[in-house]
């Protein structure tokens, strides 16, 4: 029984969660991590601890920043934004939640006990309420507000 890796049977529970609730981030992300664990390429988990969350924010700014880019929004549009009660909402809304994300990062590094509540919680978010695996950042924001004072 010394030989059982919680860790890769936690890896392959998730891969089947993801499978399960169609989401194809937790899939990839779980399958790819089981693959970096059971081959030589373990040894860039350090690499991937301390990499991978700011490359993965960078793509998804990338990918919010795509539609002022490529022209879909228009330059009219963005002054607009300011104009409008839902834009001058819309705006405080994602102050707020990029303020909770920094936290939920700064939670994520300081107190990983809590990063495995996280994943559950989000994981679960998915497969039962149709949501989007970006819960953890804002969940550990959220979380932040009620145990950590950075």
């Amino acid at each position: 029984m010394s030989n059982l890796d919680l860790n890769l049977i936690a890896l392959f529970v998730l891969l089947a969660c993801g499978v399960l609730s169609h989401n194809s981030s937790v899939t990839i992300a779980s399958a790819v991590l089981i693959i970096v664990r059971i081959s030589p390429l373990d040894q860039y988990f350090p690499f991937l601890q301390s990499h991978a969350l700011n490359l993965g924010i960078t793509i998804l700014t990338i990918g919010v920043l795509t539609p002022i880019a490529s022209g879909k929004i228009s330059g009219e549009t963005i002054i607009k934004s300011f104009a409008s009660y839902k834009s001058v909402l819309a705006i405080l809304v994602g102050l707020l939640v990029a303020w909770l994300g920094g936290r939920g990062v700064k939670l994520m590094s300081s107190q990983p006990d809590v990063v495995a509540g996280l994943l559950i919680g989000t994981v679960a978010g998915v497969a039962f309420f149709r949501g989007v695996p970006v819960g953890p950042l804002i969940a550990a924001g959220i979380l932040s507000l009620f145990i950590y004072k950075p």
